[in-house]
């Protein structure tokens, strides 16, 4: 059987609390361990503040961070990594159009700001008569199509919702989009801002760490929620080669699958992550891959999974969890780390999973402990999602 052609990626961006663009995040993976805080923008009634991940204050400065108030958070976030991703590919509305591209937009997200508006829902409860300004800025906000309008793009739209998975799937879909000639190009990426409605959520779930998440480590208790944003732009090869454009890197193979087992857990062995890790490794050699960026919540359960797979599939390559710098960000998650392992790939260099200092002794694998220099060209990177959902990006730096 053919594998899939490889996928070019002609650009990257990235935002979340540890950076502004893609070269600020990664850099901040190889430096101190970034504290998660209270965050400054809600606030809850629970006894214990639990710490988040928020955008750093210099978001707020630029012209992202300042509007359109039109529009959500998640929906300018997703506009700010395809700037930067379309910025660094050398694209611009004007030369989509006039060379007549047939670009598509694939952007992942969770609860895309649909609960933010608590004010609006307890006025109209209170049977009062509220402005609907933030009715209208929340149908104003699908990301996908915002992208597409606001870059002229033409093609097909899509916003995937598949929880902690949406972002990975957003790139595995735009890049089988390239695959089957429905586009030249794709926009392909996750946004999710914070909000008190997911704060509380996983509260209530018992899954949040009142201290700073270890991933992987014997003493972990939970999570910590971010937000962000990540995005790729995916070309042909025919494309990228007619224009003389340099290539960033490669998605070479996509899996995805479901364990169809339970709400919230992962399969107890990981039945449903191996699949997606199998379809995955069909179109890369295991020998060739230099680590796995992955999944990594800190939560008990993920991170048995995950070790255990890595185990029994790729046995002695290295591993990280990125999430100990930029908190969960749960619809963005698996395209900001998607940026991330390119990044690395890209310096040759693998950074300490943040967080994890105390091995647990029921894993039967674990994470790096110190930065790891590598020559091998080739990175996985996992997500899991609630309801079973796997999905596994094999990235590289050579089709």
């Amino acid at each position: 059987m053919t594998s899939p052609p490889a996928v070019a990626v002609t650009g990257l961006g990235a935002l979340c609390a540890t950076g502004l663009d893609v070269t600020s995040c990664t850099d901040a993976l190889f430096g101190p361990r970034r504290r998660p805080a209270p965050s400054t923008r809600f606030s809850s009634e629970h006894a214990t503040v639990y710490p988040v991940f928020e955008l750093p204050a210099a978001f707020w400065e630029t012209s992202h961070g300042q509007g359109p108030e039109s529009l959500s958070l998640t929906a300018r976030l997703a506009l700010a990594v395809a700037g930067q991703a379309f910025g660094q590919a050398g694209w611009t509305p004007e030369m989509l159009a006039r060379e007549g591209i047939r670009a598509g937009v694939c952007i992942g997200t969770t609860v895309g700001a649909a609960m933010n508006d608590e004010a609006f829902y307890r006025a109209y409860r209170a049977g009062q008569n509220p402005d609907m300004a933030a009715i209208e800025r929340y149908l104003a906000s699908n990301p996908a199509a915002v992208v597409a309008t606001t870059f002229g793009l033409a093609g097909p739209r899509q916003t995937v919702a598949n929880a902690c998975c949406s972002g990975a799937d957003a790139i595995g879909i735009g890049a089988s989009w390239i695959r089957a000639g429905l586009c030249d190009l794709v926009l392909a990426g996750g946004a999710d801002e914070l909000c008190r409605f997911t704060y509380n959520g996983f509260i209530s779930l018992m899954i949040t760490d009142a201290a700073p998440c270890r991933p992987f480590d014997a003493t972990r208790k939970g999570l910590n929620l971010g937000e962000g944003a990540g995005a790729v732009v995916l070309e042909s090869e025919a494309l990228r080669q007619r224009r003389g454009a340099p290539a960033q890197g490669y998605v070479l193979g996509y899996g995805t699958s479901c364990d169809a087992h339970h709400l919230t857990a992962p399969h107890p062995q990981g039945a449903g992550l191996k699949r997606a890790l199998a379809q995955s490794l069909a179109q890369v050699r295991a020998s060739d891959v230099a680590f796995v960026n992955a999944h990594g919540t800190g939560t008990a359960d993920n991170d048995r999974v995950e070790a255990l797979v890595m185990a029994e599939m790729l046995p002695g390559v290295p591993f990280i969890s990125t999430k100990g710098h930029t908190g969960h960000t749960l619809g963005a998650a698996g395209a900001i780390e998607a940026v991330l392992t390119l990044a690395c790939l890209a310096r040759g260099k693998l950074p300490a999973s943040a967080g994890y200092a105390t091995p647990d002794r029921e894993h039967p694998a674990h994470p790096s402990q110190a930065n790891v220099s590598f020559a091998a060209r080739t990175a996985l990177s996992f997500s899991l999602a609630f309801g079973g959902a796997n999905a596994v990006l094999a990235l590289g730096l050579d089709p």
